[in-house]
């Protein structure tokens, strides 16, 4: 299956700015960021993926065992997708 999301050019997007001073973000790649506590773990990761109607921010785990990532969800707004990693 294809989507349209496939056929976007890989973009160097500008880390998203976050209303919550709870995490902060380290770049991981391209449009891929760590999410990183207060502490200093790892949350999580956020992606930025293009969509037809504007940005979107993808939460994901990344499985140790396999090294792929798990979406956990698909959001409009970066910091709804970094809360969806705090529990």
């Amino acid at each position: 299956m294809i989507t349209i999301t496939e056929n976007v050019p890989l973009l160097r997007w500008e880390a998203p700015v976050l209303r919550s001073r709870a995490e902060r973000l380290e770049r991981a790649g391209g449009g891929l960021w760590r999410v990183v506590d207060a502490r200093g773990s790892i949350r999580g990761h956020l992606r930025v993926v293009a969509d037809p109607l504007g940005v979107r921010y993808r939460a994901e785990r990344l499985l140790l065992g396999s090294g792929a990532f798990r979406l956990i969800g698909e959001f409009w707004d970066a910091d709804d997708a970094v809360a969806a990693l705090r529990f």
